[in-house]
């Protein structure tokens, strides 16, 4: 009977046994299964969305620029003449002249700039003669110019990204320049006012209508050039300015424009423009104060450049703000207008 009872105890303790083994394979192979399938499905779909998109970016068009004649630009390293189409010519003028992570409408006002110089350049008759048939220098005395390879030797691994952003700028205002009665501007540009732009004569001789002080307070929050100090010896000065100087500061005497810069400068019984100044001792601005400290000159300068024209960090304060372009060039060439090639060089074209 014990016998029994054991046998029918077995038996009843192997059938739940069984129910549940079985019951956990078919949870081991079915429900794995219905987790992966709609998941294959996603992955699948997925691969074919990355795919698509591969395809979009290896198909995308480059930026075009279209250029109507080229710039034969006289490299002073090499006296070589290099020959450029103008849309690439300005390009690197601006990869040059301006940082590359100013803001895109900056650039764009740099790029206008630029081409507009050249074009009012080419279309003068009385322009000096150059090497080789070039148009310009690559030097300030025009516009800095810095081919491909020495762009890459400065930038290094940014190089793409600048000169694709730099491009970007130029080809949203190809064949665009700034005008004035229908004629390209001298459209002058600087790195950094001391608060205000110059008037064109309080600096060089003529006046031009639309280079005309205006104030340009962005300046001084975000250029790391608005302040420089230079400091001079007695015997510096004498040598530099050929003069003859006491030890006293009283021997400066200075009047200034209406953008604050230095007019004049008496000094040690010599008068001399705030420009002559500023060339002999190599200041970054004409806008300057002097003090005496011990047997020293200080010169503290505000500002960097001539001062005339468009500020390069004034332009990227006003982008910063939302500006256009346009807006940017319209406030600091004052009553100018933006034209086209077509439009307002048609005799340049014709000889090109």
């Amino acid at each position: 009977m014990a016998r029994w009872q054991n046998k029918q105890s077995l038996t009843n303790w192997k059938l739940p046994t069984i129910i549940v083994i079985s019951t956990l394979l078919t949870l081991m192979f079915i429900i794995p299964t219905l987790i992966v399938i709609p998941f294959t499905g996603d992955d699948s779909s997925q691969a074919s969305v990355e795919t698509e998109t591969a395809s979009k970016t290896t198909t995308e068009t480059p930026i075009s620029l279209e250029s109507p004649f080229d710039v034969h630009v006289l490299r002073s390293e090499t006296s070589e003449v290099e020959q450029i189409p103008l849309e690439e010519y300005v390009t690197h003028v601006v990869a040059s002249e301006m940082p590359a992570d100013f803001e895109i409408e900056a650039l764009k006002a740099q790029a206008m700039a630029a081409r507009t110089f050249i074009v009012r350049f080419l279309m003068q008759e009385n322009k000096k003669e150059l090497t080789g048939g070039a148009d310009v220098k690559d030097t300030i005395e025009h516009q800095v110019y810095k081919n491909g390879d020495e762009l890459r030797q400065i930038w290094g691994s940014d190089y793409h990204w600048k000169i694709d952003k730099i491009t970007e700028a130029v080809a949203a205002t190809q064949g665009e320049i700034i005008t004035y009665s229908n004629e390209p501007i001298t459209a002058s540009f600087f790195s950094t006012s001391n608060g205000y732009t110059e008037n064109s004569e309080d600096y060089w001789e003529g006046e031009l209508p639309y280079l005309r002080s205006v104030e340009s307070p962005w300046d001084e929050e975000i250029s790391p050039k608005f302040i420089d100090q230079k400091i001079f010896t007695i015997a510096d000065l004498e040598e530099k300015l050929d003069i003859n100087l006491s030890e006293s500061v009283k021997d400066f005497q200075l009047t200034r424009t209406e953008s604050k810069r230095v007019e004049t400068a008496a000094i040690g019984g010599t008068t001399f423009s705030g420009r002559d100044i500023r060339d002999l001792l190599q200041l970054p601005s004409s806008d300057f104060t002097i003090t005496k400290k011990d047997d020293h000159y200080v010169f503290t300068t505000k500002g960097n450049g001539h001062g005339v024209g468009m500020s390069q960090y004034g332009a990227n304060g006003m982008a910063q703000e939302g500006k256009t372009y346009k807006e940017i060039i319209e406030y600091y060439y004052k009553g100018v207008q933006v034209s086209t090639l077509e439009k307002a060089t048609p005799t340049l074209l014709a000889k090109k």
